[in-house]
């Protein structure tokens, strides 16, 4: 696939809510903020395991998505229900490898009692990166 294609999946996807599009005074907080954060970037190729060393940052975006940026790439998983993302809990991976995998057990808990809200089930790591300068 090429990555025009792919950038266009990406955006469709994330532009789409219910079969219709969302136009920008529609987004989210959480959308809109990973917006800014993908910026001019451009998709690649879906992944299903990606490293997570080393992570220069890592974050949950409320009811949206779970970013990390390893490099220069920010990696995005949308999980399979992002409505249940929720910034405030702390995610804790159950991993089976080096890797973070979209197999991995995710499951969140309050940061504050420490008891368990629930789990995240992740999707395929959709990477953005900034496009060459000579392209």
């Amino acid at each position: 696939m090429t990555k025009t294609f792919l950038s266009a999946v990406a955006l469709a996807a994330f532009a789409m809510i219910g079969g219709a599009p969302v136009h920008a005074d529609e987004m989210s907080k959480g959308e809109a903020k990973l917006a800014k954060l993908i910026e001019g970037r451009v998709a690649g190729e879906p992944k299903s395991c990606i490293r997570d060393y080393p992570v220069r940052s890592f974050q949950v975006i409320d009811k949206t998505a779970i970013v990390y940026k390893v490099g220069r790439t920010v990696w995005v998983n949308y999980t399979r229900d992002p409505e249940s993302l929720d910034d405030r809990d702390a995610l804790v991976f159950r991993k089976f490898g080096s890797s973070v995998c979209k197999s991995d057990i995710v499951t969140t808990i309050d940061p504050v009692g420490g008891f368990y809200t629930g789990n995240v089930f992740l999707s395929d790591f959709i990477p953005y990166n900034l496009p060459d300068k000579g392209a």
